[in-house]
């Protein structure tokens, strides 16, 4: 990696699980990451109850767009993070990937929402910590 890391969180429908994700590494980064999302069959607009659950957080992804996921996304990322959208990924040698075995929280309350939103926060903090790390000692 050469200069600022960046992310690619991708899921499905790019309303719950990579958005979430990528709200709480543009946060926590603080500039210090390039954040992107994609899902590779995105829906309308982000989930409501992830809105909800990430606004707790005091994060604000209710206003964000869910995106198709690129070929160019791809090779544009330095880490490539799927969280259950399989083989729908394209595969670039030199990329490190990492898959998320997430619950959904589509159609999901609130309350289940919550252990899946503070489980995606411990993982962006790790991963934050290692992408810092590796920027280090570079």
């Amino acid at each position: 990696m050469t200069g600022k890391p960046s992310v690619l969180f991708v899921c499905v429908h790019n309303a719950g699980r990579s958005q979430m994700a990528a709200g709480f590494l543009e946060e926590l980064g603080a500039g210090r990451v390039d954040v992107l999302s994609a899902g590779s069959a995105p829906k309308n607009e982000i989930n409501p109850v992830a809105g909800a659950a990430m606004a707790e957080e005091g994060i604000d992804i209710a206003g964000n767009s869910p995106k198709v996921l690129t070929v160019d996304a791809v090779k544009e990322s330095d880490v490539v993070i799927t969280m259950g959208c399989g083989d729908a990924c394209p595969i670039f040698p030199g990329k490190r990937y990492e898959d998320w075995q997430l619950d959904d929280p589509a159609g999901q309350g609130i309350e289940a929402v919550r252990p899946i939103r503070d489980e995606i926060r411990g993982r962006v903090e790790a991963l934050l910590a290692d992408l810092l790390a590796e920027e280090g000692a570079a």
